[in-house]
């Protein structure tokens, strides 16, 4: 028999992540023998647990705030999603160099696309928040030529300067008082936490889509703000958790594996 590859996600907090769940059941499609498992990490301490990971016979690890950004720091070669998003949540180890990938936003537009049935092109889209997982997206959501994007920030300099790095004719930026208007795609991109007062309710198209990237076994405070604001249709990040874990199982192992099982799974908890 042979020795299980050894695979984990890292972050701070990690306990709840999902991920162990989804890499086993995807494993489980190819008869692939892994271990994979939820690896707390300190604050200023990412740097040596991945050290200690790979001296231990670790293959890949997935990222999790806040240490994607560090992530892509410490890689020595870098995918070009992972370098236009200037964060890497894939690690391949194994080599002389760290291998790193971004696969948030081709699992976000997997999920969105394929999953939900929403059209991106020449929709009109909201991003709330413009931190490292604003970023992870952006790249792959202008690739979909949605008509416009809009950052909406409570530091309207990052929202702006994010905005023009990626694109100034497709995308603006600025605080959170500029989430005006109609939207077809509202995205919440700030964390855990509900969406500021500042953030109309009127924001939404009549068949409009609210997505939080972040996901909970209940609704998050974002979910049920837009519930109560009568967002015609509103879902958190579960699938984008299994779609963007799918492209990472994609590039271990060059193997696709089926999804919509997992999501199901993962949605009846």
């Amino acid at each position: 028999m042979s020795t299980p590859q050894k695979f984990a996600v890292m972050g701070n907090p990690v306990a709840h992540s999902k991920s162990p769940f989804i890499h086993r059941a995807f494993a489980a499609q190819f008869g692939i023998a892994l271990t994979y498992d939820a690896v707390p990490v300190a604050r200023h301490g990412f740097a040596a647990a991945l050290r200690e990971f790979a001296a231990g016979g670790g293959c890949g690890v997935n990222v999790t705030a806040p240490f994607k950004e560090e992530a892509f720091a410490l890689a020595g070669r870098c995918t070009e999603r992972a370098q236009r998003a200037r964060a890497v949540n894939t690690v391949t180890l194994g080599g002389k160099k760290i291998h790193g990938d971004n696969t948030d936003g081709a699992g976000l537009v997997r999920d969105l696309r394929d999953n939900l049935g929403f059209t991106l092109k020449n929709a009109r889209v909201l991003i709330i928040g413009a931190g490292g997982a604003a970023r992870g997206i952006l790249a792959p959501l202008l690739a979909e030529k949605p008509a416009r994007m809009h950052i909406a920030n409570r530091t309207a300099g990052k929202a702006f300067a994010l905005a023009e790095e990626f694109s100034r004719a497709a995308m603006s930026g600025g605080g959170l008082e500029t989430a005006r208007g109609v939207y077809d795609l509202v995205l919440h991109a700030a964390g855990p936490q509900g969406p500021p007062p500042q953030i109309a309710p009127e924001i939404f198209a009549a068949d409009a889509l609210a997505y939080d990237l972040s996901y909970a076994d209940g609704d998050t405070p974002f979910i049920a703000w837009a519930k109560q604001n009568r967002a015609p249709r509103a879902i958190d990040g579960a699938g984008m958790l299994v779609e963007q874990a799918a492209e990472s199982f994609l590039v271990w192992h060059r193997r696709r594996p089926g999804t919509a099982a997992v999501v199901a799974e993962l949605r009846r908890g």
